[in-house]
């Protein structure tokens, strides 16, 4: 009768501890939904203050979770999006400037444009470093910083598309290029128009 007492006295424990992690379990499935659509509609809302919502908004709410409701992961994740656009397009160019038999304007107008996404990827990188890096004491000089290289890589981008005006380019080379450029210099104004409405609210900061 004592082992049996003993054994029943072990098993309750067990059954507590289980019926409290299926309760927990149950509970985050049930607040996941609601969650998520808060944090989509947050996107929304901040996307609309942007040149191009819809892009914004498609380019950011398959990161809902990550964001959360925060400006600055917001911030960081138009950067990262753009940049990992803007690196896929400059690897796009490097091919197509390796293509036989290109117009002589048309390799030159791939030239410049290589080397001015080249900074407009450095230009970001250098963005996202230094978001890493704000605080409540450097947020004015870090948020200027960052909305200096952000401007300046969205002048670079609208420096390719220049080199490519003309109806003496290549057309298909012309379209080709034009699009990436095009999406790339979009994400890029939705990423500063985000930066600028963070900067200019100083109760987001971390």
């Amino acid at each position: 009768m004592e082992v049996s007492s003993l054994r029943h006295w072990k098993v309750i424990p067990i059954l507590l501890i289980t019926l409290q992690f299926t309760t927990n379990m149950v509970l985050s499935l049930v607040d996941a939904p609601f969650d998520n659509q808060r944090n989509i509609e947050y996107i929304k809302s901040s996307c609309s203050s942007t040149t191009y919502p819809r892009l914004c908004y498609r380019s950011l709410s398959i990161y809902a979770n990550k964001i959360d409701t925060s400006p600055r992961l917001l911030v960081d994740t138009a950067l990262n999006v753009t940049l990992k656009a803007s690196k896929s397009t400059s690897r796009l160019m490097v091919k197509i400037s390796r293509i036989h038999g290109l117009r002589p304007r048309v390799a030159a107008a791939m030239a410049d444009c290589i080397e001015v996404i080249g900074d407009s990827v450095d230009e970001l990188q250098q963005s996202i470093e230094e978001l890493g890096h704000v605080s409540r004491s450097n947020f004015a000089l870090t948020m200027s910083d960052i909305q200096t290289w952000v401007s300046a890589a969205l002048t670079d981008e609208d420096t390719c598309m220049d080199g490519f005006a003309g109806k003496s380019m290549n057309g298909n080379v012309k379209t080709m290029v034009r699009k990436r450029i095009v999406k790339i210099a979009h994400l890029t104004s939705n990423a500063l128009a985000l930066i600028n409405n963070y900067a200019s609210t100083q109760s987001n900061l971390p």
